[in-house]
């Protein structure tokens, strides 16, 4: 869902994270911006934020900026959720390079200035799902993954996406640790890579991403568990072959490589039936596909979801 190009708009005119706590407010908003929308239009994109939520569109207000960069899951910056942000203050954003290699038509080292040049960022409100059975609600900016991979041209014997993160001990104090083993590796199926939901993230709030986010270009599914969301990306590879992935590898009987969320299959350790939004007190009960079943149930038509976890 198009809500405006950041570089059209002037820095005093970007919807402050104040106004995001309540989608009437976002939308009166809209008219302050120079957009004259019937009552016809806000109703529509009132709906498109609630399909991609997945929920009512006054159920589910976004997370607060303050809290989506200083809870996070990031242990290349440490293992508490407070860790990330206090490490990643240094990372160095630029210079960044991306490889993309394998069963490509065009691969090559891109410069990521050049590699994300060419799209139209595009705001998103998902819902983000953590297998600790917590969650959040992030205006993500970026531009769908299926755009890159088609300028790219896979191969026709191209079934999967693998995504290879930043690992460097100088800059990233949990690597030095062997909590796992680095670097960390997620992937996707092609089909999965290619549908509208998943995009490259640069940003949120319509601000960069800070490196606890996983600055300054991260993989955003929204229908999985957060983990197969890979941060800080420095290379993506096509593959025939199904590719091994960290958490899968470390810990096959607790995350498998598919991650869709399925509230009937208990992870080993904690069930994964209900989950509590940070900043809520009470939990609500998980949706399949975390909401958007509508949209992606049929990639998996057939399929053992329990087995294929």
């Amino acid at each position: 869902m198009l809500i405006r190009r950041p570089a059209d708009i002037p820095s005093q005119e970007i919807t402050s994270e104040g106004q995001y706590q309540s989608r009437r407010a976002f939308l009166a908003s809209l008219g302050a911006l120079g957009l004259a929308l019937t009552p016809g239009e806000q109703r529509a994109i009132a709906h498109g934020i609630a399909r991609e939520a997945g929920v009512h569109a006054d159920d589910d207000k976004p997370t607060p900026y303050e809290t989506v960069t200083t809870y996070n899951n990031y242990y290349e910056f440490g293992t508490d959720k407070d860790e990330p942000a206090a490490n990643a203050k240094a990372l160095k954003l630029r210079p960044w390079k991306v490889r993309i290699d394998g069963e490509v038509a065009k691969p090559a080292d891109y410069d990521l200035d050049d590699l994300v040049k060419p799209y139209k960022q595009e705001e998103r409100i998902y819902r983000m799902r953590c297998v600790e059975a917590w969650s959040m609600v992030i205006p993500w900016l970026g531009f769908p993954l299926k755009d890159l991979i088609d300028r790219v041209q896979p191969t026709s014997r191209a079934k999967y996406v693998e995504f290879t993160t930043l690992n460097d001990p100088q800059q990233m104090p949990g690597v030095r640790r062997p909590v796992l083993p680095w670097p960390y590796t997620e992937g996707l199926r092609l089909d999965e890579a290619r549908h509208p939901l998943t995009i490259l993230a640069t940003g949120i709030y319509g601000k960069p991403l800070l490196g606890q986010n996983g600055a300054p270009l991260r993989l955003v599914v929204p229908w999985k568990y957060g983990f197969k969301g890979g941060k800080s990306l420095v290379r993506i590879r096509f593959t025939e072959q199904m590719p091994k992935t960290t958490w899968a590898e470390v810990a096959p009987d607790e995350y498998g490589f598919f991650a869709n969320v399925n509230p009937a299959v208990d992870h080993p350790r904690w069930s994964q039936a209900r989950e509590r939004r940070i900043g809520e007190f009470f939990k609500r009960p998980t949706l399949p596909f975390n909401g958007y079943a509508d949209q992606v149930a049929s990639l998996y038509a057939g399929m053992d979801l329990r087995r294929n976890f």
